[in-house]
């Protein structure tokens, strides 16, 4: 991908490939602002959250996520595969909060389940100080806050695909 921290996360939804692609291909920001909403239970704000439980500490930021590209990979003898390259920041004082790039890659485990695979990169703010901060503490915050993010993409796939 390119230069920064590595994180990599999956779930399933038990649901066929082909409705879980197409849910995303026709509107992924759509997909992610809802499961990230639903998951918080909030609806006063319609922007996509990221929400990280780390020590009995709650820290949430709104973030703008960007669908970069979508592409599919079908070769003769492999299952299909899309992948949706992303983009997300935080909302507001984004260079308090890492910039993370990656690919949610979607491809079909059997005939009823569809996994969700993240891989990402992310680079900590605050420089030199913020790789420090990023040994610390910061790459288990991203690691938990991504966790998250999937989790509540593949729950919510899971519910409304049904």
């Amino acid at each position: 991908m390119s230069k920064g921290l590595e994180i990599r996360c999956f779930d399933y939804v038990n649901h066929p490939y082909d409705r879980v692609r197409d849910a995303l291909r026709q509107n992924a920001l759509t997909v992610f602002q809802s499961a990230t909403r639903a998951a918080a239970s909030r609806a006063e704000s319609v922007a996509p959250e990221l929400h990280v439980d780390f020590g009995g500490i709650g820290v949430t930021t709104d973030i703008k996520i960007s669908v970069q590209s979508i592409g599919e990979k079908a070769t003769a003898g492999s299952p299909p595969e899309t992948s949706l390259l992303l983009e997300w920041e935080a909302a507001t004082m984004p260079r308090l909060f890492p910039l993370m790039k990656g690919e949610l890659s979607i491809y079909p485990l059997t005939s009823t389940e569809t996994q969700l695979d993240f891989s990402g990169v992310y680079e900590p703010p605050f420089g030199p100080v913020g790789k420090t901060m990023n040994a610390i503490v910061l790459h288990r915050i991203a690691e938990v806050s991504v966790h998250r993010f999937i989790t509540d993409v593949a729950g919510y796939l899971r519910r409304t695909l049904g």
